[in-house]
């Protein structure tokens, strides 16, 4: 995804080198094509998450995961192209640890899409970097975001007689894993040149995998049609959004693009809702726009920098 800063949200894919919009080219079409390949983006990132779970019934969320880490791996290799013979151990060891927290962050967010549907498994998901975003603020009105994205957190796991803690669990380890995730990828990005470390920890991910892959298929043979839903979640939810947002940030600022991101969850319940019939009450969507929102004023009151 992308290299992560703590002052704006990223978003959650394989760790994309973060261009510095003012030593950037600024390749033409200007900010409304970044806008344009943002909202693509997040679309892209969605859509491929929702494929991914009509594998579910065939594959179970295990395998669409081990098929989506092959997937991005074989893309980030592609741009990345690592030389692992030079690496360290002082680089391996982040490395490592990145592609542990990488699978487990995937796999446990697909197994929260599976019980408690993609709008409400992203927003939990979202609690961990929207939690980086907010843990080093001073500001009073970062700690009112933090109170708002708190209610809204609260609101979703509720207590009543239809909620699904067996659910509701794993996306809250995708929250912390994603949190991990971006503090990695800073050391990580300290230690090793451009997008290799990222690359490196794509393909470690993709060798644990392969035994947990192999016997997902045993246990569920695979369809055609399965395995065309899992590589398409691989395509739309790893590499699309990787190139898209490479482009994206050579075209607006880092602050607009962690203030779009903070839109995900929105457009993941948008998507389970028309795309897989995943309807939610009101205080459901509401507790999600509660979320988006106190990201939203935090990264909007920032100074620009």
């Amino acid at each position: 995804m992308r290299a992560a800063s703590a002052s704006a949200t990223p978003p959650r894919r394989p760790a994309v080198p973060v261009f510095s919009p003012s030593s950037a080219p600024k390749p033409p079409g200007g900010r409304l094509a970044g806008v344009a390949t943002m909202i693509g983006s997040g679309l892209s990132n969605q859509t491929g998450a929702a494929l991914g779970s009509l594998a579910f019934p065939v594959l179970g969320p295990v395998g669409v995961v081990a098929v989506r880490q092959y997937v991005a791996a074989i893309a980030l290799l592609a741009v990345g192209r690592p030389r692992l013979r030079s690496f360290t151990w002082s680089q391996w060891r982040p490395v490592l640890a990145l592609a542990v927290v990488f699978g487990t962050m995937n796999l446990s967010l697909y197994t929260a899409i599976d019980r408690v549907g993609l709008g409400l498994a992203v927003t939990l998901e979202f609690l961990g970097p929207l939690t980086i975003a907010l843990a080093g603020a001073r500001r009073r009105i970062d700690a009112c975001c933090a109170l708002i994205a708190a209610a809204g957190a609260v609101t979703l796991m509720r207590p009543q007689p239809s909620t699904d803690y067996l659910g509701l669990g794993p996306g809250l380890l995708a929250a912390c894993c994603w949190a991990s995730y971006i503090l990695l990828n800073r050391t990580v990005g300290d230690r090793v040149p451009g997008a290799q470390g990222s690359a490196a920890a794509s393909l470690v991910s993709a060798v644990l995998f392969l035994p947990v892959g192999a016997l997902a298929a045993l246990r569920h043979p695979p369809t055609a049609a399965a395995v065309g839903y899992a590589v398409a979640a691989g395509v739309l939810s790893s590499a699309v959004p990787y190139l898209a947002d490479l482009l994206t940030l050579r075209r607006v600022p880092a602050r607009a693009f962690g203030l779009f991101m903070s839109v995900n969850p929105l457009l993941a319940a948008l998507v389970g809702w028309i795309g897989l019939g995943q309807s939610l009450g009101g205080l459901e969507w509401a507790a999600i726009g509660a979320v988006v929102a106190a990201n939203a004023c935090s990264m909007l009151s920032r100074k620009k920098g």
